[in-house]
């Protein structure tokens, strides 16, 4: 990260713009037939961004969250997402943003945010690396108060079909299924909880939004954000107060809306709990992870 180059931007770019920016480079960069090579060695910051009452308000409800000052840890990765998004929107950023597909996220939240705090934002790419199915790459996102870190998180995603230039070995197969944890309860999703967490994240990629541009996308319904359900599941156990935690989650299947999520959650050795969303018909995994206390 010493290398890069940094670039500060005025605001926090538009996803909207961000998407249609995308779109615009959709055909270059999935029907070129070069490889993956480099990722640009570039971190962007956005000083001063302040999160909004009322979009806070609506993410809490949508997600379940306690109506409080505190910034819960699924919405600062809404704050801080276009950052990294302007990154993989770059004319030299080698994988196609659109299409891709969100394998896993991880974050380090060492003190909480609220409402009113003036928050930095840095956003890069690193670990570009071969895939048994294409190639995946780490946007890794900082969100700093007065020049201390509160929050990190890394995105893990894959561009399924694209190769890596170089030569190194992609990830071997599917790791088995752990066990699943005890049976909490059920999410009924409705058909529109795409659009409804996109109201609120501005994350309006069309995969979410409807059957119509869902299949542009190769799948047959509308898919639920991955981060509305890794929110939804991190609200379910509950943060542990105003200590630090991590926040793992790892993505499976897609949830096709409308769906039903069958969830439950186990504690975890060393204090906190593990957590799994799954079909109960088909037993297929929508996604894991843990929520564990570091301080």
């Amino acid at each position: 990260m010493a290398d890069m180059t940094e670039v500060r931007l005025t605001q926090v770019p538009s996803l909207g713009s961000l998407y249609a920016q995308a779109l615009g480079r959709l055909a270059q960069t999935v029907m070129a037939m070069r490889p993956a090579t480099a990722l640009p060695q570039v971190r962007y910051v956005v000083d001063g961004v302040h999160a909004d009452a009322d979009q806070l308000a609506a993410y809490q409800q949508l997600l379940g969250e306690p109506g409080t000052d505190v910034l819960p840890a699924g919405y600062v990765h809404v704050l801080a997402f276009p950052v990294a998004m302007a990154v993989m929107a770059r004319a030299d950023f080698p994988l196609p943003l659109l299409g891709m597909v969100h394998l896993a996220n991880t974050v380090e939240q060492r003190s909480p945010g609220r409402l009113g705090d003036r928050l930095d934002v840095r956003a890069w790419a690193e670990g570009l690396r071969a895939h048994r199915v294409g190639t995946q790459v780490d946007l890794v996102t900082e969100v700093s108060r007065e020049g201390e870190i509160l929050w990190r998180g890394v995105s893990t995603y894959l561009a399924k079909g694209k190769k890596l230039a170089s030569a190194a070995p992609g990830e071997p197969g599917e790791r088995p299924e752990a066990a699943l944890p005890p049976v909490t309860g059920q999410w009924k999703l409705r058909a529109d909880v795409g659009r409804r967490y996109a109201a609120v994240s501005g994350d309006r990629n069309p995969i979410h939004l409807s059957a119509l541009t869902a299949k542009l996308f190769g799948f047959p319904r509308a898919i639920a954000h991955g981060m509305y359900t890794a929110s939804r599941a991190l609200a379910t156990v509950g943060a542990p107060g105003d200590e630090a935690f991590r926040w793992n989650v790892e993505f499976g299947k897609p949830v096709l809306l409308p769906g039903t999520v069958t969830f439950g959650l186990a504690p975890a050795e060393g204090g906190g709990h593990t957590y799994a969303g799954w079909d109960a018909r088909s037993g297929k995994v929508y996604f894991t992870g843990s929520v564990i206390a570091t301080s």
